[in-house]
């Protein structure tokens, strides 16, 4: 890779603020400085620093978000906050994309990266990756409406949603469930409650995969992903039966 593309890439400026920085001889590869930003380079193997600090370059990235309520799941918005605004200032020059969305009220696990392929691969319905939320519902959540998600349930346009696995952690005037879907349709769990009609307070996504939301993480909060944590998303979950 080209030096001066490198370094642009990594977010040390325009392709012209990082030529200019080259020839101010800011610029270090192996302990020796360069000027000339066409000289190849590889990022992997060679030892890169810009004004003495080490170039952190990445071919590819892969966060994971906390997400809060109030922010909507885009990477610009004229109006509203979005959550790359929320991680900009660090990795905004590197782009990256929402893996899915979720409702601007809706909080939890948000995956953003710079992959295509990787979102694909999580997004595509062919690949039957299941996502589990938690949530609050108005309404005494029922056996029946465990079997009714189970066979799957008709929306409000006609759309009869795929299986859904439904499980009861507090069933009472409100209601605490899980839900595991295996499709990201348009508002969904909101649809397929008020379809059996109950209305959800609280919604937030846990789980993608067999990635679980880092409890460390903070409302807001973000952070890359390990390599272990990018096959946990494309892996089928499987849940340990209780003893």
């Amino acid at each position: 890779m080209r030096l001066d593309k490198m370094l642009a890439n990594a977010g040390y400026g325009t392709r012209n603020e990082v030529k200019k920085a080259l020839k101010q001889g800011v610029v270090e590869v192996d302990g020796a400085v360069v000027k000339d930003g066409k000289l190849h380079v590889q990022p992997e193997r060679q030892s890169v620093c810009y004004a003495g600090t080490p170039v952190r370059y990445k071919a590819e990235l892969y966060l994971m978000l906390n997400k809060p309520a109030g922010v909507v799941t885009a990477t610009e918005d004229a109006r509203q906050k979005t959550v790359l605004d929320l991680m900009k200032n660090e990795w905004g020059h590197m782009k990256p994309f929402p893996v899915g969305r979720l409702d601007k009220d809706t909080t939890g696990l948000l995956l953003l990266t710079t992959d295509g392929a990787f979102s694909h691969e999580l997004m595509a319905p062919k690949k039957h990756i299941a996502k589990e939320y938690r949530a609050l519902v108005e309404g005494k959540v029922t056996q029946a409406d465990v079997e009714a998600f189970k066979n799957g349930v008709v929306l409000d346009d006609g759309y009869c949603t795929k299986p859904a696995q439904l499980e009861i952690e507090e069933s009472g005037p409100l209601s605490a469930i899980s839900l595991e879907l295996t499709e990201g349709k348009f508002h969904q769990v909101k649809r397929m409650f008020a379809a059996v009609g109950k209305k959800v307070i609280k919604l937030e996504r846990i789980r993608i995969g067999s990635l679980l939301l880092d409890s460390s993480l903070p409302k807001g909060g973000y952070r890359e992903l390990t390599p272990a944590e990018i096959q946990l998303a494309k892996t089928p979950y499987i849940k340990k039966k209780s003893l």
